[in-house]
C-alpha cells in the first residue's frame, strides 16, 4: 500500500494510521517529491514529473509485476492518480481521501486563516491552533500536542504542483484512471465540504465508486477520526475487485 500525504504537509499525515495498516499488509509512506526529505522532481508544477519521481522511487521498493494499492490524502489523491495513469500494471485501487480538484463548491475557508510570520511563543500556538480548526480539524478539542506539532514541522514545500489542483483537475485525470476507485470523506471537511456532492462528482467519470464518511472529522480525517477511518480504509481494502468474481 502507498500512503500519499496532501499539500504543505509530509508523511506524518499519516501517523495515526500506519500502525493498524501496517498489521497484515506493507506500507509504504514517502514524502512526495519537493516535500518534508524528499529530493524535488524535475518540473516543480507537473503532476506528470511528480508521479515519475515516485515510479523511479518504487521500482527500487517492488518486485517486477508487483501492484499496490494507492491512498492519496488531498493533494496525493492528484498526484496518485497521475502515477495511476503513467504505471496502470501498478494500481490495483485508488482511493481519495478529501480531495479538491472535483470542480465541487469550495466555501474558501483558506480566507480565514491567520498569518504566523513574526508571532512566537504562546500567540503563535494560538494562530497555529486557530489555522488548523479553521482547515484541518472539525473539533478544536482534538489538536493535540501531535498535531501541532506535525503542522508546525512538516517544512515548507519545494513543489509547486498543488496550485495545478483546483479547481478541476482531478477530475480530469480520473477520467483516464484504470484502477479501482473509491473514496473516503470526513464529514465535515471545511476546504472540500459535503461528501455527497464530492462523490457525485467522482460518479461522472468512476460510477462505481464507493464512498465512506468519517463521523465527526474534517479535512483531515485519516488523523481526526483515526479509528473509524482506519476501518472504513480496512474494509474497501479487503473487499474484493470489482469485477474480480
Amino acid at each position: 500500500m502507498l500512503l500519499l500525504h496532501g499539500s504543505h504537509g509530509c508523511w506524518a499525515h499519516w501517523v495515526r494510521n500506519i500502525a493498524a495498516l501496517e498489521s497484515n499488509r506493507r506500507v509504504l509512506v514517502p514524502d512526495l517529491p519537493g516535500y518534508g526529505e524528499s529530493a524535488p522532481p524535475r518540473d516543480l508544477d507537473s503532476p506528470q514529473s511528480h508521479a515519475s519521481a515516485l515510479a523511479e522511487g518504487l521500482s527500487a521498493l517492488l518486485t517486477p509485476g508487483q501492484s499496490l494499492d494507492i491512498v492519496g490524502f488531498s493533494l496525493g489523491a492528484f498526484i496518485g492518480a497521475h502515477l495511476a495513469v503513467s504505471m496502470p500494471h501498478l494500481a490495483r485501487r485508488l482511493i481519495i481521501v478529501d480531495a479538491g480538484g472535483l470542480d465541487t463548491p469550495m466555501p474558501q475557508a483558506h480566507l480565514a486563516l491567520k498569518p504566523l510570520r513574526g508571532l512566537s511563543g504562546e500567540e503563535r500556538s494560538r494562530a497555529r491552533r486557530h489555522n488548523l480548526h479553521t482547515m484541518m480539524i472539525h473539533d478544536p478539542n482534538r489538536i493535540d500536542g501531535t498535531a501541532m506539532w506535525i503542522d508546525e514541522n512538516a517544512g515548507h514545500p519545494r513543489s509547486r504542483v498543488h496550485h495545478q489542483v483546483i479547481p478541476d483537475r482531478l477530475l480530469h485525470i480520473l477520467r483516464q484512471v484504470p484502477a479501482q476507485v473509491d473514496a473516503i470523506w470526513g464529514e465535515h471537511d471545511r476546504p472540500h465540504p459535503d461528501p455527497a456532492v464530492n462523490i457525485a462528482a467522482i460518479r461522472t467519470v468512476q460510477p462505481a465508486a464507493e464512498l465512506r464518511i468519517v463521523p465527526g472529522a474534517g479535512h483531515w480525517s485519516m488523523y481526526e477520526g483515526a479509528e473509524d477511518f482506519n476501518r472504513h480504509l480496512h474494509e474497501l481494502l479487503e473487499t474484493p475487485l470489482r469485477g474480480s468474481a
